[in-house]
């Protein structure tokens, strides 16, 4: 594994929850945990990371954080109802105020409806509408696809902690 930890954007989503006292979950599947192994890298992480849930597998999406099988069969894995499903499920099931949200194909492969590099994120936090977005970035491999995806996850974390 190469993929690069964004160990100071890491560390500033961090301090930036940290001052807000808010406690930070994660729902991954096309990550499979780097997100919240970015963020335990930074020590004294425990002051503000709850917990995080691998859930490569649909099985797990739904056992782990209860995304619907109607959604996963009408929509897919890769979509924003199921990213959607999966923060409020990760929100639901922790301690978190956030819960960050990725599923996507970080490739090889994909499909002409949903291409290598196309990631749906989620973000659930407390008494706050979810919000969702999918982000095209490319075939540009499976290290890069997972790389961007960290950074644009912990981005979207402390957005969110900047607004509340």
């Amino acid at each position: 594994m190469s993929t690069a930890i964004p160990y100071d954007l890491a560390e500033a989503t961090l301090a930036a929850a940290r001052a807000k006292g808010i406690l930070i979950a994660t729902a991954e599947s096309c990550t499979g945990g780097m997100i919240i192994g970015s963020l335990t890298e930074v020590a004294g992480s425990s002051d503000v990371v709850d917990r995080g849930f691998i859930t490569y597998s649909n099985a797990a999406k739904h056992e782990m954080l209860g995304v619907s099988p109607a959604t996963l069969a009408e929509f897919g894995a890769v979509s924003e109802q199921v990213a959607r499903e999966m923060a409020e499920g990760a929100l639901a099931r922790s301690a978190a105020d956030v819960a960050v949200s990725v599923t996507g194909i970080a490739g090889p492969g994909g499909s002409e409806h949903k291409p290598e590099g196309r990631v749906c994120f989620g973000l659930a936090l407390t008494e706050r509408k979810t919000t969702v977005k999918t982000c095209d970035f490319g075939a540009l491999g499976r290290d890069k696809v997972r790389s961007v995806t960290i950074t644009t996850a912990l981005d979207m974390i402390q957005d969110a902690v900047a607004g509340l």
